[in-house]
């Protein structure tokens, strides 16, 4: 997600057209755990703590060894950033450019600036996305989605996904939701414990919605509490940065109910640092969303 506040987006009209429920099975070597879904909204005084891009404070954002890192120590839940290439290939990506995370400029000195629309799945598989953080991640290469999705299954982890910048993919929430289904995600498992898709726009989290409303979905931002009637009609989470957050707007996303009939929830981001950690803890909010998830378990347990 961006490492800035969000404001309130304009509440446009979705798509009709409805994906299929059935889904795809599970792909081999991608047994779900047998653990129960975590209910954040259950105890609000240990919120979920959720590896931002990964465990992205100690391995390269969006990589493998990011999901991996965060398995390591014993985080369930990542989020990561979905992007289009020029020939339709779903990659992780945060940024809309290739350059801060990757070789690019050194491989393709002449394709400034260096868009990810601008680069084929072939193209974009050649870079290193992991020297950039440190030597020691060398050849850690931009995942497609579905090698992102599988290795997450394998890993037995949970995903909020976010559809980055969709204004610049039209029909990318359709795409992105074929592919959870082909992957096996949008079975009934998948749909009730272990998948959140969110994003910043409030039109993509309205199609989302749309298309499959079975699926838990969020929005990032910081609506107004008298707006939080309109974004319950279609999203299940207000995610809000922790700088935007107060004890009674976190009462008041609570107190109102989202399209399954459930209060809404809250997880706020990027909180890296314990005091934050534990300020959010106390607002009650359901989950936090951070890129030290190791130093924010911590902080609540200490606290």
């Amino acid at each position: 997600m961006y490492a800035r506040a969000a404001t309130t987006v304009a509440l446009l009209g979705a798509g009709a057209l409805v994906l299929p429920l059935s889904t795809a099975a599970a792909q081999p070597g991608s047994a779900p755990t047998s653990a129960p879904a975590s209910s954040a909204a259950a105890r609000h005084d240990r919120p979920l703590v959720v590896a931002h891009r990964g465990a992205s404070a100690q391995a390269p954002e969006n990589t493998f060894a990011a999901i991996d890192r965060a398995r390591e120590l014993g985080f369930t839940w990542v989020e990561n950033d979905v992007q289009r290439t020029r020939d339709g290939e779903l990659v992780i990506m945060h940024d809309d450019t290739l350059k801060r995370t990757t070789n690019v400029e050194a491989l393709y000195p002449d394709r400034a600036p260096w868009k990810v629309a601008d680069f084929t799945a072939k193209e974009i598989a050649r870079l290193d996305a992991g020297s950039w953080f440190s030597p020691k991640y060398a050849g850690q290469r931009v995942p497609t989605l579905k090698q992102y999705l599988r290795r997450v299954s394998h890993n037995h982890q949970k995903l909020v996904f976010e559809f980055k910048r969709p204004e610049l993919y039209p029909g990318i929430e359709k795409q992105g939701l074929r592919v959870l289904r082909d992957t096996g995600w949008l079975d009934r498992h998948h749909v009730t414990g272990k998948l959140v898709v969110q994003s910043f726009s409030a039109d993509s989290v309205k199609k989302v919605h749309a298309l499959r409303p079975d699926v838990k979905t969020g929005f990032l931002g910081t609506p107004a509490v008298a707006d939080l009637p309109k974004y319950a009609r279609f999203a299940d989470q207000i995610n809000s940065t922790h700088t935007s957050i107060s004890g009674s707007y976190v009462s008041a996303i609570h107190a109102r109910k989202g399209p399954h009939g459930k209060p809404l929830e809250i997880f706020t981001w990027t909180v890296n640092d314990g005091p934050a950690a534990v300020r959010a803890a106390r607002f009650g909010v359901n989950g936090i969303i951070t890129n030290t998830p190791d130093v924010v378990r911590k902080a609540l347990r200490d606290s």
